[in-house]
């Protein structure tokens, strides 16, 4: 019977690794999408370095993308607990 309960406990802690990997995998691509978007909004022509035109177009286009992320995740949440009431 232990062993039941162990395979269990095992079966329980590859789901929780593969739900961390999955957000992982999730983040990173949000990443490379927030990359993708503000380099070609913010980026007339690649250098060996920015100007401080592009580096704060670049700061203030990443920051309105956290901005919204967290706002959407905030508004989520907050319809997750009415319902959950």
């Amino acid at each position: 019977m232990e062993e039941a309960g162990s395979e269990s406990a095992d079966a329980a802690e590859l789901q929780r690794l593969v739900a961390v990997e999955e957000q992982r995998a999730r983040f990173t691509s949000q990443i490379h999408n927030f990359m993708e978007v503000c380099w070609d909004k913010c980026v007339d022509k690649p250098g060996s370095k920015l100007d401080s035109r592009t580096e704060a177009c670049l700061a203030n286009c990443v920051n309105r993308f956290v901005d919204t992320t967290l706002s959407i995740t905030n508004r989520f949440a907050q319809i997750v607990q009415k319902g959950g009431h």
